[in-house]
């Protein structure tokens, strides 16, 4: 085991020899005695033993009751058979260099500040730590669990590198989510200022649209105003010529029924003499009995259907205002012009 390169090329060298005093059976640090494989590969004496146990399952130590002359065992990190003899796991040798390493590196920890909270225990196996992490059922268990228990066909890992590597994904995934959330609150931001723009919008176009219909309103009852005078004028000149033609006819009435009393009178006289005297005021009678000569009105002089208005193309270009697309001629058009600022209203 070459812990010198390795430590050079790690810029922590705790860290790194943390790591080479790391079992690859309980993926814990080495626990004493440490037993070392004809390929020089290393392990705990205990879960060295519950592999070989597991393998050779009728073999017992020679405290048992059953004795064979040995078994076979497969290295765990290069999968090397290892044929034992009949003293099993306690006849490999102890590597007396690794535990002294281990001592030094516990001496050394020992200074370091106490972790806080305690080591999680499995619960199938008591006295087992759980110390890596089932890929497969996503759930953190012990080395037990792993070589005898429900995990023994899963892919596991060990769990302090999962832990870094979820830690490291959630604190990635946490500064997604904040900048997610700095960008959703930017757009917040201008969506509100964009609703309070359209409503200042909205009430400014409202504001002109109104203005724009009273100058309609005001035209209307410009018009209206002038068309009703002409009427009254129409009318004021017939009225003010039937009225004069009345005052003539009666007058000519009054003079008309005195000639007939004064007629009347004069077929009374008995005297040819007298009734003879009277011969001028006989013309007049005679003369105003031909028959009136004052004027008259013409036939329909009381129409006044020639003030008719036909507004029939005028409401229908009423009722075509409309705001235009902006594309050119594809919208109705206003019939007054435009004034809004930044031609809010391009149908003007």
């Amino acid at each position: 085991m070459d812990y010198k390169s390795s430590l050079i090329q790690d810029g922590n060298p705790m860290e790194n020899l943390e790591k080479q005093l790391i079992c690859p059976i309980c993926l814990e640090m080495f626990t004493k005695p440490v037993v070392i494989l004809p390929c020089q590969h290393n392990l705990c004496r205990k879960c060295a033993n519950d592999i070989f146990q597991a393998a050779n399952p009728f073999w017992t130590n020679r405290v048992g009751s059953v004795s064979m002359s040995g078994g076979r065992f497969r290295c765990p990190s290069c999968r090397h058979e290892v044929i034992m003899d009949r003293h099993g796991v306690y006849g490999l040798q102890r590597n007396l260099l690794v535990e002294n390493i281990i001592d030094i590196y516990k001496q050394e920890c020992s200074s370091r500040p106490p972790q806080k909270g305690s080591h999680p225990m499995c619960k199938e196996h008591e006295d087992e730590k759980i110390n890596i992490y089932c890929l497969t059922c996503e759930v953190p268990t012990c080395s037990m669990c792993k070589v005898f228990g429900a995990h023994q066909a899963c892919e596991v890992a060990p769990l302090q590198s999962v832990f870094q590597g979820q830690k490291t994904e959630l604190s990635n995934c946490i500064s997604m989510l904040v900048a997610g959330n700095d960008r959703m609150q930017t757009i917040i931001t201008q969506l509100e200022d964009s609703g309070r723009v359209t409503k200042e919008n909205s009430h400014q176009v409202k504001e002109e649209l109104s203005q724009k219909f009273d100058v309609l309103y005001a035209i209307l009852d410009e018009k209206k105003s002038e068309l009703l005078q002409r009427i009254t004028r129409e009318q004021e000149e017939k009225l003010g010529f039937i009225e004069a033609l009345i005052q003539q006819y009666r007058e000519q009435l009054d003079k008309s029924t005195k000639l007939v009393e004064t007629a009347i009178q004069s077929l009374d006289e008995p005297g040819g003499a007298i009734f003879l005297l009277v011969s001028r005021t006989r013309r007049v009678i005679v003369e105003a009995s031909k028959g009136c000569q004052l004027g008259k009105t013409e036939q329909g002089f009381e129409n006044m259907d020639y003030f008719t208005l036909d507004l029939e193309h005028i409401a229908d270009a009423l009722r075509a205002i409309d705001f235009g697309t902006g594309k050119g001629g594809g919208g109705a058009r206003c019939l007054f012009p435009c004034s809004a600022p930044g031609n809010l209203l391009p149908c003007c």
